[in-house]
Parts: structure tokens; sequence; C-alpha cells
């Protein structure tokens, strides 16, 4: 297979965001736009990636660095359109000979299985796609024999050329030397004095270059320039998640209201009740069951595990099989061994818990001094008693217990009982007494 290479346009100033955040930074499904485009680039098997970002924009700059390192930044500066931004790319792209193929960080349901017949072809390819409604967008206009003769913008197409629904992608492909040759004969001679990337089609068939149009799904091609758009984006981005999901054999009453990440794993057999978020970071074994309005990131759920309702697993979260973390539960960094539960209004965080262990209503493990995390740990068939604050670092230990509303800090030995709290005072009568002279100072009040 020839090299292949990507220049991923990132250089736009994103002003119709109306944000703070840079346009090609913010999310879909969890992950910036602009790693759904990186993303799509590897997965096309680019040997070479190069992110073409602008001056205005420091923080997109340094996203490619973490990511991709130094050398797969290009800057344009100014920006004077697209052609000009593909051009930025070319000192980084010294030396390449295969093929190059521009995107961009602001299309993020593109994948690779879209555009990848936009390589191997001879000359210029462009990526095209049946618009259901073309206004706005460049037409394609095609010969007789599929061949691509031109690209025409909206605003300077004829009425005959308007009736045409082949529309630009603005996703191009073609060998690395013909690409640059072509961008060097780009002129701006128009209204707005910019460098197009569309008049390459032109000079390529000036030369005899062969043009030709491969086709996408409208969907996947779809550009974000404002939040309304990136709102459907995300809608898009979910509805195919749902799919997918649903076609591996996970069952959702109400998948419309399931919100899935970017890399969320879901075996076929686990249930998902209505109302669930799923963040970053989260893989589901078959069985499982996570009830309706719960919140899970960065967690991994077992097999037959059950979640919810109104439960919260935070990263670190593991729960093995057959565990249950009922509701308004919240379970960050802590390892809970094989049916484990903990049912009812329980915090668990930093530490472990043991097979069969059971953690009762109430629960706290006190992990934070205000300066540092200590954990707790849990041994295996343990009973913490309702209303326990497990000051870290503690351990409980196996098939032991904790009184109801103990204050445990220390470790309690294997097969103990541990009781802290004031001993019981009672005194009869005093609460009858109490409210009848209340009462009484409520009326000579005249309350």
């Amino acid at each position: 297979m020839t090299a292949r290479a990507a220049i991923i346009l990132a250089a736009g100033q994103g002003t119709r965001m109306k944000s703070s955040l840079p346009k090609v930074l913010h999310p879909v499904g969890g992950r910036a736009m602009l790693d759904h485009a990186i993303d799509a680039a590897e997965a096309l098997g680019c040997e070479r990636i190069v992110v073409v970002v602008g001056d205005h924009s420091p923080s997109v700059r340094a996203h490619v660095v973490a990511r991709l390192g130094e050398g797969a930044v290009a800057v344009q500066d100014p920006p004077l359109g697209t052609a000009h931004a593909v051009r930025a790319a070319e000192a980084a792209l010294a030396g390449f000979e295969g093929e190059v193929i521009v995107t961009y960080g602001d299309t993020p349901l593109l994948k690779a299985s879209d555009i990848a017949v936009a390589f191997g072809g001879e000359g210029v390819t462009v990526v095209g796609f049946e618009a259901r409604d073309p206004t706005g967008y460049g037409r394609l206009l095609l010969d007789a024999d599929g061949g691509l003769e031109a690209i025409v913008e909206h605003k300077e197409a004829t009425p005959d050329q308007l009736t045409v629904t082949t529309c630009n992608s603005g996703v191009m492909a073609a060998s690395a030397s013909l690409m640059f040759s072509l961008l060097a004969e780009v002129r701006n001679e128009n209204s707005k004095g910019e460098y197009y990337l569309t008049d390459v089609v032109e000079l390529a068939r000036a030369r005899g270059a062969a043009t030709r149009a491969v086709m996408a799904n409208e969907d996947a091609v779809m550009g974000v320039n404002a939040q309304g758009e990136l709102a459907q984006a995300e809608a898009l981005f979910q509805s195919i998640q749902r799919d997918a999901a649903m076609a591996r054999g996970v069952h959702m009453p109400a998948p419309d209201t399931v919100h899935f990440s970017w890399d969320t794993e879901i075996e076929g057999g686990v249930t998902v009740e209505p109302y669930v978020v799923f963040g970053p970071g989260v893989t589901l074994a078959s069985g499982a069951r996570i009830r309706a309005f719960s919140h899970i990131e960065g967690a991994t759920v077992g097999a037959d595990a059950q979640v919810g309702p109104y439960a919260r697993l935070r990263p670190g979260a593991v729960l093995g099989a057959h565990v249950h973390v009922g509701n308004f539960v919240e379970v960050k960094n802590v390892e809970m061994g094989p049916g484990s539960k903990a049912n009812h209004l329980t915090y668990l965080g930093d530490g472990s818990v043991g097979p069969r262990a059971n953690i009762g209503a109430g629960t706290i493990f006190c992990n934070y001094d205000g300066f540092f995390k200590y954990r707790t740990e849990v041994g295996e068939g343990a009973l913490i008693g309702s209303n326990t604050a497990l000051v870290a670092p503690v351990r409980v230990g196996a098939n032991a217990m904790t009184g109801s509303g103990a204050v445990i800090t220390e470790d309690v030995p294997d097969g103990a009982l541990a009781i802290a709290r004031a001993k019981q005072v009672t005194k009869p009568g005093w609460a009858q007494e109490f409210i009848e002279m209340m009462r009484a100072r409520k009326m000579a009040a005249g309350k």
C-alpha cells in the first residue's frame, strides 16, 4: 500500500461558537472534535499526520503537541483560505512521497471507512455527498463518465447548477507531489482575496490530470460551526452508538434517553434502563444491569452486577461479578469484590471491598484530610453497620463487623466486632414533659 499522510485543518477562528473554548476542542461523545479527526487519520493508516493551527489558539497547538508531538503542528498565519492552510503543512511533509488526504478538525462524525475510497485513484479525488438541502454548499459537477469537471460555489452557480444535489465535503486526496504542485498555482483573485482549495480541481484538469468524486454519507461529513450544529452532531453520534449497542444485544427500553461516550465498551446482554449517562472510560460485562438515572465514568462493571438507580461510579471504580451498588451510592477508586453490596446512601472512595462484604446504609469512607487521600480496606465477608464512618487509613478484617453509628479509626481484626459510639442514656418521661411545656408556651404566645 502506498504511504499515506493526512493534513487536518484546524486553524479556523470558530467565532460562531461564541465560546472561549476553541471550536475544534469542543467535545462530541466526550471527545474533542479534533481528536475524532486524528482518530480517523490514524485508522486510515496515515504514517504522517499534520494539524494546521492558528496563532490565535495556543490551546489547540498544545492539544496537538500532547497527542502527536511538535512535528505534527503547522501554523497558518495569517489565515488566507483553505488552499493557503494546506500549503502551511508542506514543510512538515517535506520528503513525503505518498498520498495526502485533507480533512477537517470540525467533522467529528467522519470515520476512516467513509473516506478510505479517496485513496488509490489517479490525480485528484474529492469526497462528495448527496445533500438533503444543498443550499450553501459547493456543487460537484460531474461529466457523463462520472469524472469531476468542477466545483462551483453556491453563490456563483447558475440556476441549472443550483439544481445539483451532489455537494462538496471539502475532503480531498492526491499524491503529495501533485497536491503541493497544484496548490502553488492557486490564486486569490476572488471577492474575499483568499486561496481556495476547490481551485485545485480546475488546475488539475488543465494539466490533464484525472479528477474524480467519491461519495460519503451526508451525516458523516457534517461540519460543526455553531452550538446548534454541535448539538446536532452529538445527537447523530448518540444515535449511531445506540444502534450499534442494540445490534450487539444490549437491551435499552428507552434508548433515546441513554448517553454514550466515544469509547464506551458494552457487551451484549447488558441492560441499560432510561436516563443513564456513560462518561469516558466505561466497560460493562454481559449480564450487568444499569438502572435508571445512573452516571458512570472511568469505571468497570463486571458480569451480572447491578448499579443504581441514581448511582454514581467515578474513575477507578471496579465492580466485580454480581456486585450490587444501589440508590444514591457513589464509588470512586474502589475495587469491589464479587458478590459485595452497597445498596443505599453510601460514599466509597479510595480503597477496596472484599468479596461478599455488605456495606450498610449511610457508610462513608473518610478518605481525605484536606491534603492527602488515604485508603480504606474492607475484608471478605465483612459487615459494615449502617451509618458507619471509616476514617482512613483503616482496615476492617475478613468476616469482621462494625456496629451501626460507629466511627472507626483503628483497624478491626478478622472476625471481630467494633463498636465506637457514645453510651445511650434514656430519661423516662422527659419527651412528654417537654412537649407539654412547649405547647403551653406556644398557646400563651398566641401562636
